[in-house]
């Protein structure tokens, strides 16, 4: 599905953050990625999101170059994928149902359809009865599953997440993990950036090291 040739990444700044990464994600498979803080997991998933573009290298999504895609084709691209953040990146003016239904009405989703995606959405990740609540009155954890819900509910073949659990305890870390688990098993391909080398270990799934920008054994 997701394929990385050379990658590469520099910032005048900051010099070279990503170095001669070559990457295969296939469909259908989960794979944690971790390193260091600093040692460039975000640029990583950055570049395949196309937030970012490489400095050098190749992109492919199933077998089709888009390194060097236009601002509508990039967001044809990301229709294809689902982004988690660290920090959620909801809108505290907005109820959950709004949040999680925002991927919806940006890509022009038939209205009459967004009510039953949105409460699908929440239902699989427990929240079902938060809909009307205000992001800010709800628990990290909580504020976690719903940036999920967003990412997923408009149904996206790659999964993206960045540090997902940084900011959660031990126990409710193991639940958002067993949530991208459980997408995982049902088709979805999924990447996951984590620094917590305990927890990802136990769920015997393909591990990538990241150090200096360069991927290691």
């Amino acid at each position: 599905m997701i394929r990385l040739q050379n990658i590469c990444k520099r910032y005048p700044e900051s010099g070279e953050i990503l170095a001669q990464i070559d990457l295969q994600l296939d469909d259908g498979e989960m794979c944690f990625l971790t390193g260091p803080s600093g040692s460039g997991k975000s640029t990583l998933l950055k570049v395949i999101a196309l937030i970012e573009a490489p400095t050098r290298g190749k992109l492919y999504f199933d077998e089709r170059n888009v390194t060097g895609l236009n601002k509508s084709s990039i967001s044809s691209f990301r229709k294809k994928m689902g982004l988690v953040f660290q920090d959620h990146r909801l809108l505290n003016d907005r109820n959950v149902f709004e949040n999680v239904a925002l991927p919806l009405r940006i890509n022009g989703f038939n209205p009459k359809d967004i009510p039953r995606r949105v409460r699908a959405a929440l239902d699989k990740v427990n929240l079902l009865n938060k809909e009307k609540s205000s992001p800010i009155s709800l628990s990290g954890g909580e504020q976690q599953r719903v940036g999920i819900a967003r990412a997923i509910v408009h149904r996206p073949r790659l999964l993206l997440a960045d540090e997902p659990t940084g900011n959660l305890d031990p126990e409710l870390s193991a639940d958002i993990m067993k949530l991208f688990l459980d997408f995982n098993q049902i088709g979805v391909t999924a990447l996951i950036a984590s620094h917590d080398v305990s927890l990802i270990t136990g769920f015997n799934k393909k591990i990538l090291n990241l150090d200096n920008g360069r991927l290691v054994n």
